[in-house]
């Protein structure tokens, strides 16, 4: 399978299979960070399930408020914060490396999209 980087205004998320340790990229406006391929797969499965509870529970919602959801692995944790139409999107590197990343509104539902679209090999 061949890698990819899809990037947008304050976002990048990449992927290469022929990397030797860290095969995914996740990036914000002014940082970056490689993943190794579990640590990808995981930070997308789980903001994956979090946009869905997020869709779920959005009919149970006033419109002024807002709701934090989070998941983790023994890898990685993952939170969504906001509404189903404007949420940051947060995580943290659990594996001994002190990586934490987070895209504002307008960009995470920019890597949702992107995520959306991911396949693995």
């Amino acid at each position: 399978m061949a890698g990819y980087l899809k990037e947008g205004s304050g976002w990048r998320l990449g992927w290469n299979p022929d990397a030797p340790v860290f095969q995914g990229l996740l990036g914000g406006a002014d940082w970056a960070v490689e993943l190794t391929a579990d640590e990808f797969q995981d930070f997308c499965r789980l903001t994956r399930q979090l946009v869905e509870t997020l869709a779920a529970i959005a009919p149970e919602l006033m419109a002024e408020e807002r709701i934090a959801c989070e998941l983790e692995t023994d890898r990685l944790w993952v939170e969504i914060e906001g509404d189903p139409k404007s949420y940051e999107l947060r995580f943290i590197v659990l594996t001994g490396r002190g990586v934490e990343g987070a895209w504002p509104p307008s960009a995470a539902i920019a890597v949702v999209g992107a995520i959306a679209l991911t396949t693995f090999a």
